[in-house]
């Protein structure tokens, strides 16, 4: 799976803010102000070539948001995009258009993420047409093999998409995915919406399509079952923040922030004694429009050192290849 260490994409301190304008009104009659969602605030990350980083944490914490940025289908407010070597903070539309021919995304929800107006045909002829493939017969043939290697059949090409299952419909939007002959996908929680029998396929499909076309996958999810089984390494947020990165099994294994070590005791396990003490989280998950300062899981941390913990931000620091954000290391 993986073919070298060379990062693909890096992204340094990376911000996405969203801003909530108060009407003339509410300012003037209730007072209201403007507010700012930090839904992604000061991210710094790598993928290498090759391989899949997992994205965890718990629902609202950025996770899609990042995945988005990253993208550019969200414009970021701050901090530095590189991919394969080039900066691509603020490219320009032919820029812009080049990077999406390497990138691509695999949305979350099949049932909405394709046109409901049109057949699986006209869904995969646009991407190949912004790849420049314009010649019919050659579309043709492209879409056909396209559909074969997702597992679907040629007799659906001129199919809609309330004609499929959930998992047939993923299957599309990863054809979808590739017909740009992409080197990097954002996997956006792709079987969260399927029942499990059809999210192993799903899960299968894509490790086999990795290792054919050689792709490198960021994979967003919220299940740590499947992180633990397709990641090479996992990457854990926290409202905003990166709190703990690590290759999968020393991460699984040895958690070192808080945070992480909630996450995997509430893995459900069969084996009696394999199982972790639940660990349980007081509180609430704070506003991202009001985040607390210092280290933002402090509110809710049954290991906080007082005052440092609530009132600095503590860095991601490299423990040998395991990046934590944590005052306790």
């Amino acid at each position: 799976m993986k073919e070298n260490n060379a990062p693909l994409l890096e992204v340094v301190d990376l911000k996405k803010y969203f801003y909530i304008r108060r009407s003339f009104l509410a300012r003037t009659l209730a007072g209201a102000r403007d507010q700012v969602i930090k839904a992604v605030d000061g991210v710094t990350l790598r993928i290498n070539r090759g391989e899949t980083l997992g994205l965890v944490g718990e629902s609202g914490c950025g996770k899609t948001t990042l995945g988005r940025t990253i993208l550019h289908l969200h414009r970021a407010t701050s901090g530095k995009i590189v991919f394969d070597g080039q900066d691509i903070s603020n490219p320009d539309r032919k820029a812009l258009s080049q990077y999406r021919r390497r990138a691509q995304i695999v949305f979350q929800n099949p049932y909405a993420s394709l046109n409901p107006r049109k057949t699986v045909r006209q869904i995969l002829t646009i991407p190949l047409r912004n790849r420049g493939v314009h010649d019919r017969s050659q579309q043709e043939a492209e879409i056909v093999e396209l559909l074969n290697r997702v597992g679907l059949n040629e007799r659906h090409i001129d199919s809609y998409p309330h004609q499929f299952s959930g998992g047939q419909r993923q299957r599309i939007g990863l054809a979808r995915a590739l017909a740009m002959h992409p080197e990097f996908i954002v996997a956006d929680e792709p079987v969260s919406s399927l029942d499990v029998s059809v999210q192993a396929q799903i899960i299968n499909l894509l490790e086999e399509l990795q290792e054919e076309f050689h792709l490198t996958y960021l994979f967003i999810a919220h299940d740590l079952s499947v992180i633990y089984y397709v990641s090479d390494r996992v990457a854990v947020m926290y409202l905003g923040h990166m709190v703990e990165v690590a290759p999968t099994r020393e991460l699984f294994d040895r958690p070192l922030h808080p945070y992480t070590q909630a996450l995997l005791s509430a893995i459900p396990v069969v084996d009696r004694e394999a199982r972790r003490e639940r660990i349980i989280l007081e509180g609430t998950v704070p506003s991202p429009i009001d985040p607390p300062p210092g280290c933002r899981f402090a509110p809710r941390c049954p290991q906080k050192k007082g005052k440092v913990c609530e009132h600095e931000t503590p860095p991601l620091r490299d423990l040998g290849g395991h990046l934590v954000a944590c005052h306790l290391y």
